[in-house]
């Protein structure tokens, strides 16, 4: 019985560990649907985010930012509307996105979430550029605008540096 019980939790284990690789390549095989104009239209909202922040552009923020607007930064510390103006006037964020999702939460609610590869000039590196983080974004629609409500950036690498 011991022996039973062994082999099928290590056939449990087994199974959980190429389930999602085998159903992985199965989606990798399946035609990419188009996206919905609500996806193809907060892409957008958030690739203009990325270019404002690429070149200081402040009235940007001033204009989609709602007045309650919160972020958590890479740091993990909670900041708010003015900070995220302060700290955006320099620009100079060299940001490449990639792997871009949306995912709508109700009526005028929606998730932005993708990866991101910071570049740092030489002279501002602490490490290994480069830095690779996520992004989450809440956007809310206020009126006919499309406005950022939350933001998180999270830290992540994979390997030694």
């Amino acid at each position: 019985m011991k022996n039973g019980f062994v082999t099928c939790l290590v056939c449990s284990f087994l199974a959980c560990l190429f389930l999602p690789c085998s159903m992985s390549a199965q989606n990798a095989n399946a035609p990419e649907k188009p996206l919905s104009p609500l996806e193809q239209s907060l892409m957008a909202a958030e690739k203009s985010f990325v270019e404002a922040a690429k070149k200081g552009d402040i009235a940007y923020f001033k204009r989609m930012l709602t007045d309650d607007f919160s972020y958590v930064s890479y740091d993990g510390q909670l900041y708010n509307r003015q900070d995220m103006l302060d700290e955006r006037t320099d620009g100079g964020l060299n940001l490449q996105p990639y792997d871009m999702k949306v995912v709508t939460l109700g009526d005028g609610v929606a998730i932005v979430t993708y990866d991101v590869v910071l570049r740092v000039p030489p002279a501002q590196d602490q490490g290994p550029p480069p830095r690779y983080q996520h992004f989450t974004t809440v956007w809310v629609k206020q009126g006919d605008l499309w406005k950022m409500k939350f933001q998180q950036m999270t830290a992540s690498h994979w390997g030694d540096w």
